[in-house]
């Protein structure tokens, strides 16, 4: 069975880019004739507790279901031109190559435009480095799309899922 988990490392509980990945991991499952997302984790929700020396058990078992994931859709506001802090702290709780053999895919919400090149390629960067798989483009989205997400979200979807599907069925 599939393992599919969307991350999203916004500050903020249940924010705009936790509403745009979960479009974007639905559409992309009915895009790419996959089984939607199992799991999503919302980083807001462990606060401070991400920077415990040890893990409660709820972050531990979001590190176990990230790293047993076959499939990771990881999602973060723009923060200085890349991914936040709260991705990186919680990335760095992994083990090496705590997304061995993942596929992954970033998401990024950004004010600016210019900084869909950071995001792509620092967060592309990042994956790479735990050991995932990132086959296709991520999807940045303007601060001022997330009004009506659905049109560019339905449209990477499609643009990606001939990527995405053969990966993820060969997981299964």
């Amino acid at each position: 069975m599939t393992r599919f988990t969307v991350l999203v490392g916004a500050p903020q509980p249940r924010s705009a880019t936790y509403d745009a990945a979960v479009l974007a991991a639905g559409a992309l499952a009915e895009a790419a004739g996959i089984r939607p997302a199992d799991r999503v984790i919302d980083l807001a929700e462990f606060g401070a507790g991400l920077l415990a020396p040890e893990p409660e058990p709820g972050l531990a078992e979001a590190l176990r279901a990230v790293s047993a994931s076959d499939f990771v859709l990881i999602a973060t506001p723009a923060a200085q031109g890349t991914y936040t802090g709260l991705l990186k702290v919680f990335v760095d709780r992994l083990p090496e190559l705590g997304l061995g053999g993942a596929l992954a895919l970033p998401l990024a919400v950004t004010a600016d435009p210019r900084h869909a090149f950071g995001i792509e390629s620092d967060l592309r960067a990042l994956l790479a480095e735990l050991g995932a798989y990132v086959p296709a483009d991520g999807l940045v989205l303007g601060a001022a799309e997330l009004a009506d997400a659905a049109a560019p979200v339905l449209a990477w979807a499609r643009a990606v899922a001939p990527d995405v599907k053969p990966l993820m069925l060969s997981a299964a």
